[in-house]
């Protein structure tokens, strides 16, 4: 099963089983049709919110490598007008940047990871679909040819002595002998992945503030400014 699937009345595994006792294969197979039909519109609707969820964490991770960079060049203006105070606030705010960067990408990840999924698992259920679909046209025809030759057993039962019971259990051995093969669905993969890293912790981050602060004094005092 996948991340979008419900237990459904009859899947692909359980499909041949099931036309084996039935009286009518047909109607069976129209009751599976429907189903997956069904599977693959809510798997579609899925698909499409998948997307703009997954576009909007995108969207939101590439925001915050942009506000790293700002800080960061905000941060050397203020060095330059020697306003060493207001860079490492800067910087401070850059880490917090980086950390949210961090969880959103973490995010994108993880949704674009069951997004391709999905789309795997809908292109399967369509599989399904269109392999079973094509079976159906094969049931019709067959169906009707065993009440065909069930008819013309009839009418020849009055020179062989063969009775209508025995003409049926054999048109019945014969559907019972066909055989399908199946795929067999995947199991469901549980989602349980965090959805945020851990933040950073004060210390570190005063630590990651004053080597980035230093690291900028040595730029600016490599282009001539002096601090």
């Amino acid at each position: 099963m996948g991340i979008f699937r419900r237990i459904r009345d009859i899947s692909v595994a359980t499909l041949n089983d099931r036309l084996e006792k039935a009286e009518d294969p047909v109607k069976l197979i129209d009751q599976f049709l429907w189903s997956t039909r069904d599977d693959i519109i809510q798997a579609e609707r899925l698909q499409q919110q998948y997307m703009m969820h997954t576009n909007q964490l995108k969207a939101q991770w590439l925001q915050a490598e942009q506000n790293i960079e700002q800080k960061e060049k905000q941060a050397m203006i203020a060095l330059k007008a020697g306003e060493e105070n207001i860079a490492r606030s800067l910087l401070t705010e850059k880490t917090m940047h980086v950390e949210t960067a961090n969880n959103y990408r973490e995010l994108y990840e993880q949704n674009n990871n069951s997004l391709l999924e999905l789309e795997a698992q809908l292109k399967e259920l369509r599989t399904e679909y269109q392999m079973v679909y094509d079976k159906r046209a094969y049931y019709v025809a067959r169906m009707e040819s065993i009440r065909l030759q069930q008819r013309l057993n009839q009418r020849m039962s009055f020179n062989n002595g063969q009775q209508p019971g025995e003409v049926m259990r054999k048109m019945e051995t014969r559907i019972q002998d066909m055989e399908y093969e199946t795929q067999s669905l995947r199991e469901l993969r549980q989602q349980n992945n965090g959805l945020y890293g851990n933040s950073l912790q004060t210390n570190r981050r005063s630590e990651e503030v004053d080597l980035e602060l230093q690291q900028l004094k040595e730029k600016l005092n490599k282009e001539g400014w002096s601090l």
